[in-house]
C-alpha cells in the first residue's frame, strides 16, 4: 500500500510539471538536484562541461560552451 501512496504522489507532482516542461524552449533535459546544497542543475545538452558561466542578480548561472546556452544552475532551488 505505501508504494501505491508513494507512486501516486511522484505521479501527481510530474503531472503538474508536465505543463512546464512542455513550454520549455528546449527539446531535451537533464536535471540534478543536490538537496544538501540545495542546488538545480539543468543541462540542455548531455551534460557536459562549460567553457564560461554568467551569474545573474537572481542567483541563476548560465552555463555556456562557446556561445551556446548547455544549461543553468539555480542556487538556493528549494525557495523558489
Amino acid at each position: 500500500m505505501a508504494r501505491e501512496a508513494l507512486t501516486k504522489s511522484i505521479l501527481t507532482e510530474v503531472f503538474k510539471a508536465t505543463p512546464h516542461l512542455l513550454r520549455f524552449p528546449k527539446n531535451k533535459l537533464w536535471i540534478d538536484y543536490d538537496k544538501e546544497a540545495d542546488v538545480l542543475y539543468l543541462s540542455f545538452d548531455r551534460p557536459q562541461k562549460a567553457t564560461d558561466t554568467e551569474m545573474l542578480d537572481n542567483g541563476v548561472l548560465l552555463r555556456y560552451k562557446s556561445d551556446k546556452l548547455v544549461g543553468m544552475t539555480v542556487l538556493e532551488a528549494s525557495k523558489r
